[in-house]
């Protein structure tokens, strides 16, 4: 199974002694002591100077800009901030968990940056928390789509979310609805 987001954020902070000869503190100060503000311009500065490779750079950054503490940290806080200005929706989400959980047992739930990801062996729903909605992202390829089952206007997973049904703090699933979520996992777990 791919590594998490955490897990390789973790790998990384524990290599850099041994990779870059400095530690994440060391690595910080150094940032910190750059006259470059602008994410883009401390990544290009780790790349050419330094000779860091992208994602690498890129998770030093992300670092620094979250107050030296890691982004992905642990899965909890990430839970947790995305319910940070819209915990009125936390009830549908966790009626929705204990559906979602139920009807695939072998999946689990993992939250992100920026979203909540379900996955077995590959993501198959992707929930989104908005200040007023759930939006709940599918890979319904090109089924048509219709009032209830939307474009998918999604932040943070994959492109090949096609397709989102959109839960207000009241709303519940209707038949239809697991049907289509049903129809995403078969479609990312065939056979």
């Amino acid at each position: 199974m791919a590594k998490t987001s955490a897990e390789i954020e973790r790998d990384f902070i524990q290599s850099l002694p041994a990779e870059t000869g400095q530690n994440l503190e060391q690595w910080l100060k150094a940032l910190k002591a750059n006259p470059l503000d602008k994410r883009n311009e401390q990544i290009e500065w780790l790349k050419t100077e330094r000779g860091w490779g992208h994602m690498n750079a890129s998770l030093l950054v992300g670092i620094y800009h979250n107050h030296g503490r890691p982004v992905y940290g642990q899965a909890s806080d990430l839970l947790e901030n995305q319910f940070a200005k819209a915990e009125h929706l936390r009830p549908a989400f966790e009626r929705l968990k204990a559906i979602v959980l139920e009807r695939f047992p072998q999946a689990q739930l993992i939250p992100k940056k920026t979203y909540i990801s379900f996955t077995q062996k590959r993501e198959f729903l992707a929930v989104n928390v908005k200040s007023k909605e759930l939006r709940l992202g599918l890979d319904l390829g090109d089924v048509a789509f219709s009032d209830n089952l939307q474009k998918a206007k999604l932040s943070g997973p994959m492109p090949r979310f096609t397709h989102m049904i959109v839960l207000g703090p009241e709303d519940t699933l209707h038949d239809r609805d697991w049907i289509w979520i049903n129809q995403s996992h078969q479609r990312v777990h065939p056979g």
